[in-house]
């Protein structure tokens, strides 16, 4: 009995490792290429169960999912002669894992072509932009055309480049601080330049505003003058009719104004008893002494 039960036990080992030999799976996230004595035969292999030729094929599995290249920090020279230390990275993907075999062999032999490819790319690329522009204003058309060409280089390889992008650019150490020395000088020089620009237009619009200002007054003053020229005009004609109306009253009231703003407690007049402020006076109350 036991040793039966040995039997099958053998059995069943010998026939898991047919069925292991016999049958391979391939992941929803991998392809696959079978070797027959290290040749491809086959194509490429989906997702799902598989035969293959026991001891005499073998499988080799390679990712449909996008890995990243990540490179070493490198030196480039822009258009305008300055060193960047530029830090990039890539995402890629293995879209014929066929070619790729007979190519790069695998993942390590890609990751050197890519690097060889990109950083040519980016070289030629930031060597047509200056500094502030790759800093700045085209970096995401850049990091297209990098993309796009570092692509058609790399199908040669069964390889498509997704997407290139800098993590940093960075200045050389030993140029850091003279290049920031200049950022300073020229940002201080646009600040004068914009000071004194404002300055002047300070200078036209408080030119502008006094030479309105003299010519609104002058205007007023010229109105003014003609209307009190006017108004004086106006009342020397009422005084002239009221005059004409009645001189000897003209006389009395113009005379009353007089004796009202000459004659108070703490004025002292000397006059003749002739005198012809005295006229109105004399009607009233012959003065003291009088004959």
């Amino acid at each position: 009995m036991g040793k039966k039960v040995g039997i099958i036990v053998v059995a069943i080992i010998v026939a898991l490792i047919a069925v292991n030999a016999v049958f391979y799976t391939v992941d929803e996230t991998k392809q696959a290429i079978v070797l027959q004595l290290g040749k491809p035969v086959g194509g490429i292999k989906g997702p799902g169960l598989h035969v293959k030729i026991p001891f005499i094929q073998t499988v080799k599995f390679y990712e449909r999912r996008l890995l990243d290249y990540d490179a070493a920090p490198a030196e480039i020279l822009t258009a305008d002669k300055k060193n960047l230390v530029v830090d990039n990275f890539a995402k890629w993907q293995i879209v014929d894992p066929l070619q790729f075999l007979q190519t790069v062999r695998n993942v390590r032999g890609a990751q050197a072509r890519l690097d060889d490819i990109i950083y040519a790319e980016l070289r030629v690329e930031l060597g047509r932009h200056i500094m502030s522009e790759i800093i700045t204003k085209v970096r995401s058309e850049i990091m297209t055309n990098v993309t796009n060409r570092s692509n058609i280089k790399a199908s040669e390889y069964g390889i498509s480049v997704v997407d290139v992008r800098i993590k940093r650019a960075d200045l050389p150490q030993q140029n850091e601080q003279a290049v920031f020395q200049r950022m300073r000088a020229e940002r201080k020089r646009q600040a004068k330049k914009y000071r004194s620009e404002g300055k002047e237009a300070s200078m036209k619009i408080k030119a502008n505003a006094d030479r309105d200002r003299t010519i609104i007054m002058a205007e007023a003053y010229r109105k003014s003058q003609t209307l009190r020229g006017e108004g004086d005009a106006e009342a020397t004609r009422i005084y002239a009719e009221a005059y004409n109306q009645d001189e000897e009253f003209y006389d009395f009231t113009r005379s009353l104004e007089a004796y009202k703003k000459a004659l108070d407690p703490n004025t002292t007049l000397v006059l003749s008893e002739n005198d012809e402020f005295l006229k109105y006076l004399k009607t009233v109350a012959p003065l003291r002494g009088s004959k």
